[in-house]
């Protein structure tokens, strides 16, 4: 695997592909240029890292060593960090990969089928964007973190953002009756997410080629999460 490769990638639905084409364009100052039609929401900066999740428990398998810039568009979330070094977790000594210039990901409204907000450690917390998989893998899941007013008014605009969007693109998300009126409550609602899980009905597969087609494969001590229980 080349050492450019996009930390967060998953073949062949890819959230960021370095030189492809398909990752987000950045002007000169490193912000997201928007996409024909695409709005743009919100900046936040936060904390980002990688999970696989499985059916009772996480493993992060990378994360970003500083605060990055995570712009919501009513299309995608990106996010851009300035260094070049990416953390991976894993046993013994932190190591890290090089990585040339900026690290920078996104992930389309198409994919997400879940939010989780965990509680409160101190005056930060979690959100976990989980999305869908095929129930007998894992699932890759992109943890945001940061102050708990900021985090929770984050998760608010994403469950707005891809209710929204998959009610406006029935060509993109085949959507039943009952999937419909769903993401129609979720759009209206306009209070804060609560500590817990959202689910989000439409969400396309992420299928996996390999097992390598996550950045990197799980670590057996790698820090542990208890999806179901919502504690580390």
């Amino acid at each position: 695997m080349p050492d450019d490769v996009s930390p967060f990638f998953i073949a062949p639905h890819r959230f960021d592909a370095v030189g492809d084409g398909t990752g987000p364009v950045l002007d000169r100052r490193h912000e997201l240029v928007p996409e024909s039609g695409e709005q743009v929401l919100d900046r936040h900066r936060v904390d980002v890292a990688g999970y696989l999740l499985g059916p009772s428990d996480a493993y992060r398998a990378w994360a970003l060593p500083a605060p990055v810039a995570v712009t919501v568009t009513d299309h995608r979330l990106t996010y851009v960090g300035g260094g070049t070094q990416l953390a991976v977790v894993g046993p013994g000594p932190r190591a890290s990969a090089r990585l040339p210039g900026l690290v920078s990901g996104q992930i389309r409204w198409q994919w997400p089928s879940r939010l989780e907000l965990l509680p409160a450690d101190g005056n930060s917390t979690t959100l976990l964007v989980i999305c869908d998989a095929l129930r007998t893998i894992r699932q890759p899941a992109l943890a945001l973190t940061g102050p708990a007013d900021r985090i929770g008014e984050l998760a608010r605009q994403l469950r707005h953002a891809i209710a929204t969007f998959r009610l406006v693109r029935p060509e993109l998300v085949d959507l039943s009756p009952p999937e419909r009126d769903a993401l129609a409550r979720l759009a209206r609602t306009a209070s804060r997410v609560s500590t817990g899980r959202v689910l989000l009905p439409g969400a396309l597969p992420v299928e996996f080629h390999s097992r390598d087609d996550y950045y990197r494969p799980r670590h057996t001590d790698a820090q542990p999460y208890d999806a179901a229980s919502g504690q580390r």
